[in-house]
């Protein structure tokens, strides 16, 4: 089995994927006006309109309202990402901070009030991890 994507239901795709493309760089392929996904490497960033949801089963989600998960994003050198992102992103949690685990976090809300986590291994251990 394979993780393969992340989805977020919104109430604005437009402004979602806009937001996401900024930050990540990456460009996203639309396939509907009610749905998006930004591809990298490890995997993908679905972004769905709420008109989507039925499809699976009316009422299932809700657009804006995690409190649970964090969308994480291996990026080469967050300090420098931070400084791309300052005066773009308007909610910063922290800034860059070494974690315990051995990664440098840096940790902000996209306009969902979804957490987006953008992090550098900077230990051994978590550079052997995530070694590309």
């Amino acid at each position: 089995m394979d993780l393969v994507s992340i989805r977020i239901i919104t109430g604005d795709v437009a402004r979602l994927v806009a937001f996401y493309e900024q930050a990540t760089g990456v460009p996203a392929t639309w396939a509907t006006e009610d749905f998006a996904e930004l591809s990298t490497g490890g995997g993908t960033l679905a972004i769905a309109g709420t008109r989507t949801v039925p499809l699976f089963a009316p009422g299932s989600a809700r657009p804006a309202d995690n409190h649970s998960v964090i969308i994480e994003f291996l990026v080469d050198d967050v300090d420098r990402v931070y400084g791309n992102l300052t005066g773009f992103v308007s909610d910063f949690v922290n800034e860059p901070t070494t974690m315990p685990w051995g990664n440098r976090s840096l940790l902000f809300r996209d306009p969902d009030g979804n957490l987006v986590n953008f992090f550098t291994p900077v230990t051994p251990d978590a550079m052997r991890k995530f070694a590309r």
